[in-house]
């Protein structure tokens, strides 16, 4: 498939949409539902995640990237991953069930066991509509993934704002992510438009295997030491602890991930596309670098600088105890986002084993600071976070050389510009909230003034990233008039 500069830009920016206004329409409901439950509810439903995330990652199994991967992929790739996935998600579901007194029983609540046979048939629907997914990444089809986005959350929303508001508790949550991959599975069959033909072949599963498992193997470590730090924290501190942790990393994440995983989607197709020719690669993967760190950087920092003022503004005094872990995550991510688009790059390069074995190397180094960290305390666990990431960002540098010939002067030269930018827009405007005005006027000035800042000085030194959305954006509006 050929993808123009005009397909991947649309691409990019549909994808972009869909991601932004899909966290932002759930961080308005999460809100308003965090202001009506209890922070421990929060933290029920981080201890269940741990494990549907872990399953979701076994469903997916790398085979969802294998086809987004293969350039010939066919409509018999595709249900063969289709069926294969929905058999896989059967089967995790049952044993989840039968095992949810075991998991009740190692957090010593016994309540648990319904809640976690409730909420793990998320795992069903979303393997149901993975393969959508993977379909619309291929086909670059991500204003339709936007409308089903969407409508599934509003209506999800709906239903757990009612529940939460009628005294239901932790089952307001429950429901709201149940139905949300129930909702979302129904419309994007709708909307998509493709079918899963009833096909199976035993020999394409093999060959997208081959490809995928690495990304399997890749994804679950990814995946299981993200998850293992909420049990540990669920089993050895509190609930409570646990939501003020996810709730730090959650928001922190949620800037990250709107547009890291954008590029990701978007990116990773195009990469593939173009795996033969590896100067347009290098060029891509730079493009993206410079262009998610000037976004990222300054929003990361924003949030840290707003942090307090937000929060007690939004879901009140009880939930102040994540600010500190909003500052440890935004830090961490900041160093993690500039590592996304290379490692993309890798694994579309077809080193997938180099990828795998790469990851296994960080995640030993990780294991190490968790263990160290784990007996010291929460906050040391999310400080370990920071160590990590640094650390891994150290080792990126010799997988950038060897197979992008990105070199260390190039890789500093596409994100050191935008950090200390971001950095002095921020340290300008930190000091207002100590004013003694209300939180909204703190948090709208810090926020319009920071801003003001960073584009003014990216405009009068001509930053590069700052310069070619400015021309992007000039271009589209010349050929719409034009038009």
């Amino acid at each position: 498939m050929d993808y123009g500069r005009g397909v991947v830009i649309r691409s990019f920016l549909w994808k972009l949409l869909e991601r932004f206004s899909v966290q932002g329409l759930s961080l308005l409901i999460t809100l308003v539902l965090a202001r009506i439950l209890d922070p421990k509810d929060y933290g029920i439903v981080a201890l269940i995640t741990v494990f549907t995330s872990l399953s979701s990652v076994i469903v997916d199994g790398g085979l969802n990237m294998a086809l987004i991967q293969k350039k010939d992929a066919d409509q018999t790739d595709f249900s063969t991953i289709f069926f294969s996935s929905i058999f896989i998600s059967i089967l995790l579901y049952a044993l989840l069930f039968l095992s949810a007194p075991l998991i009740a029983s190692f957090y010593d609540n016994t309540s648990l066991t319904v809640v976690i046979r409730a909420f793990s048939v998320i795992i069903i629907f979303e393997a149901a509509n993975a393969v959508q997914r993977a379909y619309v990444a291929k086909n670059m089809l991500f204003k339709k993934l936007f409308l089903s986005s969407i409508w599934a959350l509003i209506i999800s929303g709906g239903i757990g704002l009612y529940l939460a508001i009628n005294g239901y508790g932790v089952w307001a949550l429950v429901c709201q992510q149940v139905c949300s991959n129930i909702i979302t599975t129904v419309v994007m069959f709708y909307t998509i438009k493709w079918f899963p033909s009833f096909t199976f072949s035993i020999i394409r599963f093999k060959k997208l295997f081959n490809f995928g498992w690495k990304i399997f193997g890749i994804n679950m470590m990814v995946s299981f030491y993200q998850n293992v730090r909420s049990l540990i924290i669920g089993k050895y501190y509190s609930p409570a602890a646990l939501a003020f942790f996810e709730r730090g990393y959650s928001l922190s994440q949620m800037i990250v991930s709107n547009i890291s995983s954008s590029m990701q989607t978007v990116i990773f197709p195009v990469l593939s596309d173009k795996q033969d020719d590896e100067n347009r690669v290098k060029s891509l993967v730079r493009k993206s670098i410079r262009l998610s760190s000037y976004v990222i950087f300054p929003a990361l920092i924003a949030l840290c600088v707003v942090a307090h003022p937000l929060i007690e503004l939004i879901l009140t005094e009880k939930w102040l105890p994540a600010v500190p872990y909003i500052w440890i995550f935004s830090i961490a991510y900041m160093i993690f986002i500039v590592q996304v688009s290379s490692m993309e790059a890798v694994k579309a390069l077809g080193h997938s084993g180099f990828s795998l074995k790469f990851e296994i190397v960080k995640h030993i180094i990780e294991t190490i600071i968790l263990i160290i960290t784990v007996f010291i305390g929460v906050y040391a666990i999310a400080i370990g976070t920071i160590i990590y990431n640094l650390i891994s960002f150290i080792l990126n540098i010799y997988p950038n050389i060897r197979y992008l010939r990105y070199g260390i002067k190039e890789q500093l030269e596409d994100i050191l510009s935008s950090f200390f930018l971001s950095f002095l827009a921020g340290a300008s405007v930190f000091w207002i909230q100590w004013l003694d005005i209300p939180n909204i006027i703190i948090i709208a000035l810090q926020l319009l003034i920071g801003a003001t800042i960073y584009i003014g000085v990216s405009y009068l030194v001509k930053m590069g990233s700052f310069m070619y959305i400015k021309s992007m954006m000039f271009d589209r509006t010349k050929q719409r008039k034009t038009k």
